[in-house]
């Protein structure tokens, strides 16, 4: 018996689908629209570290789908690509002193060969990658119409700061106050930035989520970061009639506003702030000028603030009230200034406590005073708010802002916590900003047939940190002739965030080589919009919400023919490891920690025991799993069987040796069954029903990406057949068939050694009988009084009076009734009889 070679194997049809071109797909126009499906994983970041296990899961689940399709009679489009700028690989160059050009290419490389040895069937003649020069032609191209569209702005801002990357900062790539790349705690300084207006987007991409088949738990973080807020617009003045314009969701409590608060950096803070209170706000506002939007935001910390000197008027009473500063006060929020409401906001009543400002109830819960030893933030009823005391809370705002509006002193109003989107980076490996500053022109687009602005070779591209790209110090490129007037003129230096190239690469992979348009019509109407898109739940409020804006502008310009881009999302879960945790709830690396029976484990440097859990994988702790080792020692069959077998394919789940061995078991028995000899007979009825079953099974899993469960009736079924000294080709054949998505080497090595013409993905999926699939036998439960008795199998469909002299004459049965005749006997069909006995 021949032994199961997968090395060679999947060498061997690996490269009959590539000299092949099996999986080459073009826009046959036969094909109808619903036949017709775009398959697409989020493409990864060509990273120094090669692959890790993570990826195979996302590509092995969208490769089985998209073989599924195939074989259906689908028309699939199924990619793969590489995000290839941004901050890592100039980092990792600066590191190593390469250049990130040359890095990234060689990491590109690598990354290809090792999605390759997996037998990803992509259309390898559609691989883009966002640093090509043809590729981010198309990126800088549509920059210039969101610029000419007055999406794009340029300002001076106090922005995230990275002092380790040395460069700025989108809100979204700060997590918990740290850079999200290196974990650096961000800094905030204010620089001339590029920004994208997102939020003229706002409500669309909040309404929009509606329309997507995306899981609820990303819809969620993406409503929660837009966050939109129903209010009003007020208007307070200052004693010599300048206006405060605050945002507030609750103007029912104008009455109890008994100061504001403005963000240390509002405009008005220098001119309002009187002579005696200058040097203490100055010192403030420098002190919050250096901390991020998170440390200022804090719920916990401690409340700190400066009062100005000066004095408002509230607008519904005429009450003269403090105006202080304080750090929780973002200028990027609503208009940078609130009306302070201490009795019914949390925060506010913490911070007039400790600085001992009044605290006045305006709602109470049944509309008679009560005793605030906390804010009362609940809706109740108006006290103490003059003519509109009584009302209810809903009636009283709508009440109140109607009043504002009709005086001129507000209006209703939404907002947003989205803030526009932070897009110049101050580093060298990125899309250039085709922008020209012009001393009499002011900023000028690069013209269109000048594109791609090409990065300039350099030989230093280390970030300056001084607010500045590397680009700022290259003359030659710099300084250039205005295209508008023709006089001297500077480039932008600031490059496009790694986020750029990847808001639309989905559509560059229906047209790679078009060097007309960023995509032909003809193909963004086939293929668009994206039927499944596979990813981590980690791009929620990053790429994700960035590609849907920059769709929907494309959209608006009558580019695309779909305002969203991804129909469908999943969300793969992450493959875990095990580590080991010590008592202090310290982590100590796998290597050195030894097992002893009774699954103890000991810390071989300290002798105690040590807890086994499931970690996130990490180099220092020794528990990274290289999928080129796997694919090595047990073949790419097995790691794409196991990912798939380990559980449902968006939760999160650890790697375990002994699971993979099982599903390297499987395949070998697989292998096995292919040497045993053909038969062309009838085969047994049993087995051909269990594989019409299977069918069924496979196909309706399939199609609903539950693969772990397809793979586990695949494992039922092979081993039944195990059994038989010949296979009859009746139920080999369709069983290659349904497994070839799934282990599409070894599916083709068998189909070969059948006699059949490969390639097994080239035909059809089997058909199931759905009168095959229905048991000819049933178990019927037998009870005495409701308590299960005994148990037969019985033809199915008997009629009442059959299944009752069937259960009667059960030995068991009859034990037990002891002679007794049955008061009842109620039988369900197919399902069971139920004898009723008295006394």
């Amino acid at each position: 018996m021949s032994d199961y070679d997968f090395t060679s194997i999947e060498k061997k049809w690996q490269a009959y689908w590539e000299t092949h071109q099996s999986f080459k797909v073009t826009e046959d126009p036969k094909v109808p629209k619903d036949k017709r499906r775009y398959v697409l994983d989020m493409f990864p970041y060509p990273s120094d570290a090669g692959l890790h296990v993570g990826h195979p899961e996302g590509y092995t689940a969208t490769d089985i789908y998209s073989r599924f399709l195939k074989m259906r009679g689908y028309n699939v489009l199924h990619p793969m690509g590489f995000d290839a700028f941004g901050l890592p690989a100039e980092n990792y160059a600066i590191k190593t002193g390469t250049h990130p050009r040359a890095s990234t290419e060689r990491n590109i490389n690598r990354f290809r060969d090792q999605i390759k040895s997996f037998g990803f069937g992509y259309d390898w003649d559609r691989e883009v990658s966002t640093c090509d020069a043809d590729y981010y032609k198309w990126t800088q191209w549509i920059f210039l119409k969101i610029f000419e569209k007055g999406l794009a702005y340029e300002a001076e801002m106090p922005i995230n700061f990275c002092p380790s990357c040395k460069t700025g900062l989108a809100n979204e790539e700060v997590k918990d106050g740290l850079c999200e790349r290196c974990h650096s705690r961000v800094e905030r300084r204010s620089l001339r930035q590029w920004i994208l207006k997102i939020t003229a987007y706002a409500e669309r991409l909040l309404a929009d989520l509606e329309k997507l088949d995306w899981s609820e738990s990303i819809k969620v973080m993406q409503r929660n970061w837009i966050g939109r807020s129903e209010g009003a617009s007020v208007i307070f003045s200052l004693e010599d009639k300048t206006p405060i314009e605050v945002f507030t969701t609750r103007p029912d409590t104008l009455f109890g506003a008994t100061y504001l608060v403005l963000a240390p950096e509002h405009p008005l803070v220098p001119k309002i702030t009187t002579p005696d209170r200058k040097k203490a706000v100055a010192a403030y506002v420098d002190a919050a000028g250096r901390k991020s939007d998170l440390d200022r935001t804090e719920l916990a910390k401690e409340k700190t603030g400066e009062f100005t000197g000066a004095y408002a008027i509230n607008p519904v009473n005429g009450g003269k009230i403090p105006i202080w500063i304080a750090d929780y006060v973002l200028i990027s929020y609503g208009t940078g200034a609130i009306m302070a409401v201490p009795a019914h906001d949390e925060r506010d009543f913490e911070f007039a406590t400790a600085f001992k400002l009044p605290i006045v109830q305006v709602v109470s819960r049944d509309g008679k005073p009560m005793e605030l030893k906390e804010a009362f933030t609940e809706d109740g009823v108006a006290v103490n708010s003059g003519r509109f005391s009584g009302l209810p809370t809903p009636e009283f705002k709508k009440r109140i802002t109607e009043w504002l509006a009709g005086k001129g002193l507000g209006k209703a109003t939404v907002n947003y916590k989205l803030r526009d989107w932070l897009f110049a980076r101050q580093r060298y490996w990125g899309e250039p900003i085709p922008l020209v500053h012009c001393p009499k022109d002011g900023i000028v687009p690069v013209p269109y047939d000048e594109l791609p602005l090409k990065l300039p070779d350099v030989k230093s591209f280390a970030p300056t940190g001084t607010g500045e790209s590397p680009l700022a110090a290259i003359a030659d490129w710099v300084n250039v002739t205005c295209p508008k007037c023709g006089g001297p003129a500077k480039r932008e230096t600031n490059t496009m965030p790694q986020w750029a190239g990847s808001c639309w690469y989905y559509l560059r992979y229906l047209d790679p080589k078009n060097d007309k348009a960023f995509s032909g019509r003809d193909k963004i109407d086939y293929w668009m919009p994206v039927d499944l898109y596979v990813g981590g739940a980690e791009h929620a409020v990053l790429h994700l919400l960035y590609a849907r804006f920059w769709h929907k502008v494309l959209f608006d310009l009558g580019l695309v023919n779909t305002d969203e881009p991804f129909r469908r999302l999943v969300n793969q879960g992450m493959i875990t490891s095990f580590a080991y945790e010590r008592p202090d709830k310290s982590l100590v690396p796998v290597d050195q920690v030894d097992e002893r029976e009774n699954e103890t484990f000991i810390e071989r440097a300290t002798g105690k025991p040590v807890a086994r859990i499931i970690a996130k994988m990490s180099k220092s702790l020794k528990n990274v799993i290289n999928p080129d080792d796997v694919v090595r020692e047990y073949g790419a069959d097995s790691m794409r069987l196991y990912e798939m077998f380990m559980g449902p394919l968006e939760v999160s789940k650890p790697w375990t040796v002994s699971g993979i061995l099982g599903v390297k078991r499987f395949l070998d028995r697989v292998y096995k069954l292919g040497d045993k000899p053909l038969a062309d007979g009838e085969p047994p009825r049993e087995l051909l029903r269990l594989l019409h079953k299977t069918i069924r099974k496979v196909t309706k899993d399939t199609d609903n990406l539950c693969f772990n469960t397809a793979i586990s009736q695949m494992m039922i079924y092979s081993g039944e057949i195990a059994g038989l000294d010949t296979l009859p080709r009746a139920l080999w054949e369709p069983f290659l068939l349904v497994l070839a998505p799934y282990a599409p080497h070894l599916a083709e090595e068998l189909w070969e050694k059948c006699g059949r013409k490969p390639s097994i993905s080239a035909h059809p999926w089997p058909a199931w009988d759905e009168a095959l699939t229905v048991d000819e036998t049933v178990t019927i439960v037998c009870q005495i009084n409701g308590k299960v008795r005994s148990r037969l199998e019985l033809p199915r469909d008997l009629k009442p009076a059959e299944l009752e002299k069937a259960a009667l004459a059960d030995a068991r049965i009859r034990e037990l009734l002891a002679g007794k005749k049955p008061a009842k006997v109620v039988t369900v069909p197919n399902k069971l009889v139920n004898i009723v006995v008295k006394g």
